[in-house]
């Protein structure tokens, strides 16, 4: 009887513990009111010029920064590209030349079977 007692004494007491713990946790969150890092730009005086981007791109890498120039040269393009229907159409059929101008992966397998078969 005393070994009943003494077993569900100290499930009794894991359970008291296990409980303080939840608790605390759960009411720990609600003292903490810090609020999170918010990365977006809020004001108009924030946003940085296409410059100014380009230039903190090349601190971290010349790669990143001429990937950059690349995107900023492609949004004037379109800023451009999206003034009228004729410059939209021409844009278009800019963009269906490159995509048939570059092989297909049926193409390339196609090739490298010939170079390797030797015909």
């Amino acid at each position: 009887m005393r070994l009943i007692l003494a077993i569900l004494n100290k499930a009794l007491h894991q359970s008291i513990v296990v409980l303080g713990l939840i608790l605390f946790i759960s009411l720990s969150g609600v003292f903490f009111f810090v609020q999170q890092p918010s990365y977006a730009v809020t004001y108009p005086s924030q946003q940085l010029t296409p410059e100014e981007k380009i230039d903190r791109a090349y601190e971290y890498s010349e790669g990143a920064g001429i990937r950059e120039e690349d995107r900023q040269e492609a949004y004037q393009q379109a800023v451009k590209d999206s003034q009228s229907l004729q410059t939209m159409e021409k844009a278009y059929e800019r963009n269906v030349e490159e995509e048939n101008a570059q092989p297909t992966l049926g193409e390339k397998a196609k090739e490298l079977i010939d170079t390797v078969t030797g015909k």
